[in-house]
């Protein structure tokens, strides 16, 4: 038994039988089981009991056991003072302070189900991919479960993306921009890419979008490939570099994206490539993303994007490669929405006080499954995922719960846990 999981049981009343007496033999009715406090002070707010026909209201202390009062020091706390009920899982010793307070003990080891604290105990000392994967049912999964978990992630994300607005001015197209590097770099290089987005000034990239040339010179620049050029071509974009330098007062910036462990096709100098171009082809993106209404429009942004011509026989800066086109790909455009255009277009409408909520679900819906190992291991617990809302809401849950061990705050560790 463990505190967490005491407290856990109180608020959500988990019990054999109800007919609660303290230790002195006299019934306790819990009227109000009181408000779950997860800051300091007692654990539960303004409860209410009756008690010996005497009705009190205050806060209730529980402890695993009764011994703990004495061991977290809460006999000289201001914040207990108003304790009416002190609840334990195991009775120890007398409290003399609560005693002469005539602050009644309850005991709950006798109302709890052993089977309960059982599985409690297997699920967060367990290895598993999931805690409760020995007893997992996926038909424990409550109603719009998926629905919800992209929901509460999307609120999570409009904060982040928020405070970037509040420090761009509300600027949202400088913060597509930054989201758009973020996406592009992949895990690997997407810190840099982003740091790279932010430290030009929008306007110029707006000013210079139309020359395709321009910004991928720009941004070719910044990474610190230009200072040698190693072919015809490289001199012309370290030429258009310098001219953009002057022009628009650029400080000497040097960031140096990371080619270790990539595949070709995802080496920073195709994807920063392939970002300068999505940003020539179209000179009004963000009112595209915004207004694109299924994800066949959204598909239309991204399938004419790929890298300049140079690319199509280089991989690298002045090594010839096997003629291709450089395109990008299903997957990888499944990527930029997901991360990247429906929570900004998320927020740009809660921005403007309208409720998007159902056509961005719809959204995640019309999206492919997402493929990796964490999905691998979902299915292996016999889930079938079609889409992914699915996949997101299983990643968002996996991270969030099953891999912290977060059973008491799971919705299906709650059915399992409740079952005998």
């Amino acid at each position: 038994m463990t505190e967490k999981l005491l407290q856990y049981i109180w608020n959500y009343k988990v019990f054999k039988h109800f007919d609660f007496k303290d230790i002195e033999g006299n019934s306790v009715e819990i009227l109000h089981f009181g408000k779950w406090n997860k800051d300091a002070g007692p654990d539960f707010l303004d409860a209410k009991i009756k008690i010996n026909g005497l009705l009190l209201a205050g806060n209730i202390e529980l402890h695993v056991r009764s011994s703990d009062w004495i061991f977290h020091n809460h006999s000289q706390d201001p914040n207990y003072q108003n304790i009416i009920l002190h609840v334990v899982f195991q009775h120890d010793i007398e409290v003399s302070e609560l005693t002469e307070k005539s602050v009644p003990a309850l005991e709950l080891k006798s109302h709890i189900d052993e089977n309960m604290v059982w599985k409690y105990e297997k699920l967060i000392d367990g290895n598993q991919f999931i805690p409760c994967e020995n007893i997992f049912d996926k038909d424990k999964i409550p109603l719009h479960f998926h629905e919800r978990n992209i929901l509460k992630k999307l609120d999570e994300k409009a904060m982040e993306l928020e405070q970037s607005l509040a420090r761009y001015k509300n600027n949202f197209e400088a913060v597509l921009f930054h989201s758009f590097a973020y996406s592009f770099g992949l895990k690997v290089n997407a810190a840099i890419f982003r740091q790279m987005a932010e430290s030009i000034d929008y306007s110029i990239v707006n000013k210079i979008r139309q020359n395709p040339f321009q910004l991928e010179a720009l941004l070719f620049g910044i990474s610190g490939w230009l200072d040698h050029p190693e072919d015809d071509q490289m001199k012309v974009w370290k030429r258009e570099f310098e001219f953009i330098k002057v022009k628009f007062k650029i400080p000497d910036i040097k960031l140096y994206p990371k080619f270790l462990r990539l595949r070709p096709p995802n080496f920073p100098t195709i994807r920063l490539s392939q970002l300068a171009n999505l940003y020539f082809q179209h000179q009004n993106l963000f009112s595209k993303i915004m207004n694109v209404q299924n994800a066949d429009q959204i598909y239309e942004v991204f399938k004419p994007i790929q890298a300049s011509e140079y690319w199509d026989s280089h991989f690298n800066f002045g090594t010839v490669s096997k003629l291709q086109p450089k395109t990008l790909s299903k997957d990888f455009i499944d990527l930029i929405i997901l991360n990247t255009v429906l929570p900004l277009k998320y927020v740009y409408h809660r921005y403007h006080n309208v409720e998007i909520s159902e056509e961005i679900l719809e959204l995640y819906r019309n999206i492919a499954a997402e493929k990796n190992g964490i999905i691998e291991n979902w299915k292996k617990m016999g889930l079938s995922i079609t889409n992914a809302l699915e996949t997101q809401s299983l990643i968002y849950h996996y991270k969030n719960s099953c891999e912290e061990k977060n059973c008491l705050s799971c919705s299906i560790g709650f059915k399992l846990l409740k079952e005998s």
